[in-house]
């Protein structure tokens, strides 16, 4: 085997092209695991400075007179008190460009495959290599032409990253509006100039940016359309709109990896970005070993076409978890730039939590509830502000949206309102607004959500998914409860499910959480006397909640056609539930028996759109077989 210090050198000219003259040289004073004391340090808050004679990668996070506190994303072990601590006067930045779909990172942005190939499978200490590929060159093809005067985040050309996927080349936000007096085409690489401005500024396909700065943006704008996810539960009673929040909390085995990865896979962004922050080694290599090989239902090609993964298992770095959510805001950020509406899932929040409170008790900070630091809500609460809907610095000058749906005060008014957005909508496909989805995993102890990370997330976002590990266990999945679950962009979307759906479809929705909020009820009834001592309507009302929960809840996620539901489907699932319970109640009036009603086999056939493409003729042959079904027994 060879020895650390030969490997350390095994990309010599990545390590080369990343080392910089250090603005200040001071050197190492204690070590406590990834947090070490420096002395004679000039540094800023949040530096990235190289630590030891191995140059380690650390960030500067607090600064007590002569003493510089940094934590190290690398194991610390060896290292010792006098080695020098070289400040490199940058923040901790990622780098953007093509390059960044079908890539896996770590939660630094180094490309995992890259140095895997160099050293094997273990990664060691103090090696770099850029986020992107240097040495690859894209087919650059520029919108803008010589002497166009052109402002930071304006789009000067495309790229085509992967197989149906345009990159757009946005001038960087820090830089200054010009003239373009020089401006290529053809095959660059991401560090080569493409284009020159009048006021000597040049332009490349590259572009840095410091994970914990938000990007800049034109404008936020209200959420108005929902991140259609295919998935009945979530897209029927708990919806969640594009750049919008979501938690989606659960003990171990409930299944939060594969609801995510459903999302990921199934959902209508442009974009997915995941983020595994701390999970254990075999789910994380599930995840990097089964994406390659998902096909993206939309184009058929493989989903990593548009797919960012960033990986920090729970034996990596503590320090460089933390690190990861950032990283992956900002890749999905600079999508979101480009007028794209990205899907970033974080999974999960909890390790990330854990990470900071190890760092926290390094530097012996007072701890808040359960050992946590007492900014952990702070933590928690910017990060999710980095998700929104937002007209990007790429768009043109000239768009406006309208705010007059929050002034509407009727249904009718909203309808309108709604028809306008529906309008502009048809333009906004082409970049004029972006959106950012934050889709958060959360590991309680014990399923415990009444432990701080749960209830501090819970406080700022909006959709909360609730996993239930009885559900699992019963075989329904996804394992949502949905009496403890909730969102809060019902009032927002339901203009737009009344036009693209159907308006019926709020007062469907209303009904069905109606029902099983009073079989939940009833139930505690049935369990002292059982279901035959109710009274017949609340008889009706049970079975009602099951055609419910097995027809329109229960989702089959390796099933060809069930693992994706169009809108429509549920809509027509739901109104022919609903259509069983008002013959059911009409036929009780007459004086029918509950028996005989529970006895029909038609309300069964719902199963069968479930599976099935033709799910219309089914579910009209259904009603329609209902309908001659109670006319028999009335």
């Amino acid at each position: 085997m060879k020895k650390n210090n030969e490997k350390t050198n095994s990309i010599p000219e990545q390590k080369s092209a990343q080392r910089k003259k250090p603005i200040s040289v001071g050197k190492l004073y204690r070590i406590a695991g990834p947090v070490v004391v420096a002395v004679g340090l000039d540094a800023r808050m949040y530096d990235v400075v190289r630590v030891g004679n191995e140059r380690l990668m650390g960030e500067v996070i607090q600064i007590d007179k002569e003493k510089t506190v940094i934590q190290v994303y690398e194991d610390t072990t060896g290292i010792r008190p006098g080695e020098p601590v070289e400040n490199t006067g940058e923040q901790l930045s990622v780098e953007l460009g093509p390059g960044l779909l079908t890539s896996i990172y770590d939660g630094i942005q180094r490309p995992l495959p890259v140095l895997e190939k160099q050293m094997g499978s273990f990664i060691q200490r103090g090696v770099d290599a850029p986020g992107l590929d240097h040495n690859k060159k894209w087919d650059f093809k520029p919108v803008k032409k010589k002497g166009d005067t052109v402002k930071a985040g304006e789009v000067i050309g495309l790229v085509e990253e992967t197989p149906g996927f345009t990159h757009k080349i946005m001038l960087p936000p820090s830089i200054n509006e010009g003239r373009i007096t020089q401006i290529n085409e053809g095959k660059f690489t991401v560090t080569e100039t493409i284009c020159v401005l009048d006021n000597k500024q040049t332009v490349t396909m590259a572009q840095r940016w410091p994970v914990r700065k938000p990007r800049p943006v034109r404008k936020k704008l209200p959420p108005t359309a929902p991140l259609i996810t295919g998935q009945r539960i979530f897209d029927v009673l708990f919806p969640v709109a594009k750049g919008g929040t979501a938690a989606i909390p659960g003990p171990f085995g409930a299944g939060k990896t594969v609801s995510q990865q459903q999302l990921a896979k199934w959902s209508d962004a442009d974009i997915i970005v995941y983020v595994g922050c701390g999970e254990r080694g075999n789910e994380m290599t599930e995840v990097l070993t089964e994406f390659p090989h998902l096909k993206d239902p939309k184009s058929g090609r493989p989903l990593m076409n548009r797919t960012v993964l960033i990986a920090n298992t729970s034996n990596m770095p503590v320090a460089a978890r933390e690190a990861s959510v950032y990283t992956g805001a900002t890749i999905a950020e600079y999508f979101r730039d480009m007028g794209y509406d990205v899907a970033m899932m974080a999974d999960s929040t909890s390790r990330w939590a854990e990470a900071m409170r190890e760092i926290s008790s390094r530097l012996e900070e007072m701890p808040g509830e359960e050992g946590y630091p007492a900014y952990l809500s702070t933590r928690l609460a910017e990060f999710y502000e980095r998700a929104s809907q937002v007209i990007p610095l790429s768009a043109p000058a000239k768009i406006k949206m309208k705010d007059a749906h929050k002034d509407a005060k009727t249904a009718k008014e909203s309808k309108q309102t709604s028809k306008e957005l529906d309008k502009e909508k048809g333009q906004e496909r082409k970049g004029e607004t972006g959106s950012v989805t934050i889709i958060g995993a959360v590991s309680p102890p014990g399923g415990d959500f009444s432990e701080p990370v749960t209830q501090s997330t819970l406080r700022v976002t909006k959709t909360f998914w609730a996993l239930d590990a009885k559900l699992a266990q019963r075989r329904h999945f996804p394992a949502i409860n949905w009496l403890n679950s909730y969102s809060l962009y019902l009032n927002t979307l339901e203009p737009w499910f009344a036009n693209k759906v159907g308006s019926d479809w709020r007062p469907l929705v209303n009904q069905m959480m109606s029902i099983l909020q009073e079989e939940e009820k009833l139930m505690e009834i049935v369990q002292l006397v059982g279901s035959d001592s109710l009274p017949a309507r609340q008889q009706l009302i049970l079975e009602v909640a099951r055609l419910i929960r097995e027809f329109l809840l229960q989702q089959n996620a390796y099933h060809e056609i069930d693992t994706y539901c169009p809108l429509e489907k549920s809509r027509m699932i739901m109104k022919t539930i609903l259509h069983f319970n008002t013959l059911g109640n009409a036929a009780l009036d007459q004086g029918a028996r509950i028996k005989d009603i529970l006895a029909l086999k038609s309300k069964d056939k719902i199963a069968d759109a479930k599976f099935n493409k033709e799910y219309e003729k089914i579910l009209k042959n259904a009603q329609k077989e209902m309908d001659d079904e109670f006319q028999k027994i009335k």
